[in-house]
């Protein structure tokens, strides 16, 4: 019976700690209707605040040659802060790929809207699910498990990605893996490789193939 008391009573702080911290798994609720800067106030803002512009330069631009990203986060939309909303147009010309990445604040909402893409992701028991998706059709990446998207096909697609944070936040699987200064014996030994083999793999990682934000 001691025990159990005992056992209570180291269980019930822990407790009390973590029921704060589950309601902070994401983005934190605001108490105002908006976060400004610090360099502005309500009285002085219009609706251009609320306005994103960085979209436009996809329209009657030319069509790009790698897989390119445009993002609307908190960073590049600052009327995003505390509204746990950010979103993404990903344009993927014939035979590129969105490499394996993760978004470890938020799921993802891909909606295609042109072309065709293969998607998939891979949960914590490492089964993949995969799918091909065609115009009009909505894929779900559950939060922070990694996925990838491939446009296997000849024309190019394109897609709008939303996410449930103003900064999901972006993991590339490569560039984490061989880009940031893990020692090559180590990468060696886990992918049961040699030295030179995970040389040449990073010396194929481009800085802009390692950048897929």
């Amino acid at each position: 019976m001691a025990s159990k008391c005992l056992s209570l009573s180291f269980l019930i702080p822990l407790l009390a700690v973590a029921a704060p911290l589950t309601a902070l798994a994401g983005d934190p609720d605001i108490v105002s209707n908006f976060l400004l800067p610090q360099n502005l106030t309500a009285s002085n803002i219009t609706g251009a605040f609320f306005t994103f512009t960085g979209m436009r330069q996809i329209m009657n631009a030319n069509e790009p040659t790698t897989f390119t990203v445009l993002k609307a986060t908190a960073a590049e939309f600052p009327a995003l802060n505390g509204q746990s909303v950010s979103s993404a147009v990903l344009i993927y010309p014939p035979s590129s790929v969105n490499p394996p990445h993760t978004h470890p604040r938020s799921a993802e909402l891909l909606f295609l809207i042109v072309g065709a893409l293969d998607v998939g992701f891979v949960d914590t028991t490492d089964k993949l699910y995969t799918q091909t998706l065609q115009p009009g059709d909505l894929f779900v990446f559950p939060k922070g498990l990694v996925h990838f998207q491939y446009n296997r096909g000849s024309e190019s697609a394109l897609a709008v990605s939303a996410f449930g944070s103003a900064n999901a936040g972006t993991v590339s699987v490569p560039a984490a893996v061989f880009g940031t200064g893990i020692d090559d014996w180590i990468l060696a030994k886990s992918f049961k490789t040699d030295v030179a083999t995970i040389q040449e793999i990073k010396a194929g990682l481009t800085p802009k193939a390692q950048d897929l934000r």
